[in-house]
């Protein structure tokens, strides 16, 4: 599932993964990379339970304003077990500010999820 939000020229590519193995995820990553190569930014989050352990990881790549954990919130809330969700940004040559950052992550990755949900 991909989406695509511009925020102040800033361009955010997300994609939610349904995931078989936390292993996936950095053949996934690696693969972000390469498909958006102007990418300054790869932020993710990881919800994933097994055997009654969860395992929750996020990571901001060097982004400001924690939109990893923003990510992992929304992967939280709407209880998406077995899933990674990946935000991959083009900056546009406009600063958003650290809650900029945070709120355009989590619009970007929240009309994801609807447009995910409305496919089920």
């Amino acid at each position: 599932m991909v989406g695509k939000y511009i925020e102040k020229k800033s361009r955010f590519y997300t994609h939610l993964y349904h995931i078989d193995t936390e292993s996936d995820v950095e053949s996934i990553l690696k693969s972000h990379r390469s498909k958006y190569k102007k990418a300054n930014h790869h932020c993710y989050a990881l919800y994933f339970s097994k055997n009654h352990e969860v395992v929750e990881k996020s990571h901001d790549d060097g982004e400001v304003g924690h939109p990893g954990k923003v990510l992992l919130e929304i992967l939280k809330t709407h209880d998406y077990d077995h899933h990674l969700i990946v935000v991959s940004r083009i900056f546009g040559g406009v600063k958003l500010g650290v809650g900029g950052v945070s709120k355009a992550f989590k619009q970007a990755a929240s009309a994801t999820i609807e447009y995910y949900q409305k496919q089920l």
